[in-house]
């Protein structure tokens, strides 16, 4: 049935020209956010306690472009089934590479950071095309094995390797001399609250991964953020910046808030472009709440 699903649904509406994929973009807009609203109460609720400072009807109209976007992120996802090399490296440009190829050139390995905000999938399949470090992705793997291979394929088509949780450690064991750039995605919401670090993020007590932080000590390896802007319509920049240059002289957690903090400084800046919808506060430090 996925593989049904994949040649008959997904695979058809990637080989569409973009003009119909945004006329498809605007038809589930109205649809997810008038009709059938998806996760609009998660999605309110985040921004509410994310920027109680705004006023109602600046948090809603938050609300509304964060759906426009989420609408044009899903659809320019599916693109990235058959988009060509050349037409990711025209929508998702590359600032300044040279910023990252310079650590490769005198054989650095580099911990890449970044959240979930304006278009990270076309950054997965365009950016690796640019950098000459090996790049990693740390990602979880899907429970649906045909689906799994096929994001797989997608994100590796042009450079991109993917390392599942359960592999990491086992990864930079076999691999100490790879000359590798590994990303970590650093606003996914802990499954065990037990383990991970507690920062300030948007004003909340919040629980986080501690993965980048983790190996960039432990393989003293500087960390590299990589900035996602969105230019217009189907076109996005990427700019990397060095924010932390020697992670052995940081203390516990410290790298964990600093990285966390340069998203909400992007999130402030263009609100309707970060991952409202995923539950990134579920869990408290004394209690765990649901959100519906």
């Amino acid at each position: 049935m996925t593989a049904l699903l994949y040649w008959i649904i997904i695979k058809p509406i990637s080989l569409l020209p973009y003009p119909v994929l945004y006329a498809l973009s605007d038809f589930f807009f109205v649809v997810l956010y008038y009709l059938i609203p998806y996760r609009k109460k998660v999605v309110m609720k985040n921004i509410d306690m994310a920027l109680p400072e705004l006023s109602e009807q600046e948090r809603k109209e938050i609300c509304r472009k964060f759906y426009r976007h989420f609408c044009d992120l899903v659809l320019e996802s599916l693109k990235n089934f058959s988009i060509s090399a050349e037409s990711a490296q025209k929508r998702m440009v590359s600032i300044n590479p040279e910023v990252m190829n310079a650590y490769a050139e005198r054989g650095q390995a580099v911990i890449l950071v970044g959240g979930h905000y304006c278009n990270w999938e076309l950054w997965a399949v365009a950016a690796p095309q640019k950098l000459q470090h090996k790049v990693l992705a740390i990602y979880k793997r899907l429970s649906n094995a045909f689906f799994d291979e096929k994001m797989r394929e997608t994100r590796g088509k042009f450079g991109l390797h993917l390392v599942a949780t359960k592999k990491t450690a086992e990864y930079f064991k076999n691999n100490m001399s790879e000359v590798n750039a590994t990303v970590f995605a650093i606003d996914q919401s802990p499954a065990n609250p037990e383990k991970c670090v507690w920062i300030q993020f948007m004003g909340i007590e919040t629980a986080t991964y501690f993965g980048a932080e983790k190996y960039a000590k432990e393989l003293n390896r500087p960390i590299i953020y990589g900035f996602l802007e969105k230019v217009k319509r189907g076109h996005y920049t990427v700019r990397y910046e060095s924010v932390v240059e020697n992670p052995l002289e940081w203390e516990h957690g410290a790298i964990t808030q600093h990285v966390n903090t340069i998203l909400e400084q992007e999130i402030r800046r263009q609100p309707e472009l970060w991952l409202w919808s995923h539950k990134r506060w579920k869990h408290r430090k004394s209690t765990t709440i649901n959100q519906s």
